[in-house]
């Protein structure tokens, strides 16, 4: 049971919900971008919400599949067709020996996801089959995917079941993202702080899965931005000495020597990851309280839809 690859698209990789504990031997987690479309599309075709998926990003894979099975597709709208037929987003499709999966540019956003029924039959490496291009570490030979590729597929074992959810509305090319301030807050003057809270940023064409690098006014500092070096978290505003934000994303270095002027909350981390270049951020403040509450109510979400697909 296999999936050929036949155009791969700029940057298709496998991704999971991450890899974590390795932190401290210089891996970052990695996994999916936006970890909300990976999961939906796991749980439209029976997976586990944290199964190997497909992300591919601004242009979409053509593939043969050699087996029957189910497929999910989440993320930016890739104009996606089974065949030469449209095929939906959200939603389980039926897929039969033969068939060939063809995708384009988005239309909007940044990243889709295919999720495949019993996910892909690859090495488990230090509790994850993500893909760390720089460290040639998991996925598939640890890279990103290549024309004429053969991704061996798990069988599901389950009959189709017909799953499906309303799309989200289409990525818009103006955010907004909400932030808490810190850790390193105290570096920068008050007019710095109004300055990054009060501005419009752009994203530029240097944005990838490490970093979201910003263009627009720059952030002033009380005496540089130089720090002993610290942990990353996923979403922290670094600010380098250009004075423009950088958004650390999936694959970002663990430590770094810039101060952190504000970490954008993980209910916002897939809003980020599918601003594509050009699209316009605005960084909102919110209380330690707000963001807990907010994540809370997106993991309650997550927990209903998962019961209600898998077992509703």
């Amino acid at each position: 049971m296999k999936l050929t690859i036949l155009s791969p698209g700029p940057l298709t990789t496998i991704q999971d919900g991450g890899r974590f504990g390795a932190m401290g031997k210089g891996f970052s987690p990695g996994g999916a971008m936006d970890q909300e479309a990976m999961v939906l599309a796991n749980l439209l075709v029976g997976n586990a919400p944290g199964v190997g998926v497909l992300e591919m990003t601004m242009l979409g894979i053509t593939a043969r599949f050699d087996c029957d099975c189910a497929i999910a597709l989440t993320g930016a709208n890739m104009s996606a067709q089974l065949n030469g037929s449209p095929i939906a987003r959200y939603c389980s499709v039926r897929v039969h020996a033969g068939d060939v999966l063809s995708m384009k540019t988005a239309k909007h956003g940044m990243r889709a996801y295919l999720a495949v029924a019993g996910g892909f039959d690859l090495p488990v490496v230090m509790g994850s089959v993500s893909t760390n291009v720089k460290c040639v570490l998991g996925g598939f030979q640890g890279r990103k995917l290549q024309a004429g590729d053969e991704l061996p597929l798990n069988q599901s074992g389950a009959a189709f079941q017909s799953r499906q959810i309303p799309p989200p509305e289409d990525y818009p090319g103006s955010i907004s993202l909400r932030v808490l301030l810190g850790p390193q807050d105290d570096a920068f003057t008050r007019k710095g702080i109004d300055t990054f809270l009060g501005s419009e940023y752009t994203v530029t064409d240097k944005a990838d899965r490490m970093g979201i690098r910003l263009s627009g006014e720059k952030i002033e500092s009380k005496d540089g931005v130089d720090i002993l070096s610290d942990g990353i978290a996923a979403g922290s505003v670094q600010i380098p000495a250009s004075g423009t934000p950088i958004i650390m994303m999936a694959d970002r270095q663990t430590t770094g020597g810039y101060a952190k002027i504000a970490t954008v909350i993980s209910a916002d981390l897939g809003r980020a990851a599918q601003a594509r270049p050009g699209t316009r951020i605005h960084f909102v403040q919110v209380t330690e309280t707000e963001a807990i509450r907010l994540r809370r109510e997106a993991e309650k979400k997550r927990k209903q839809l998962e019961y209600e697909l898998l077992y509703g």
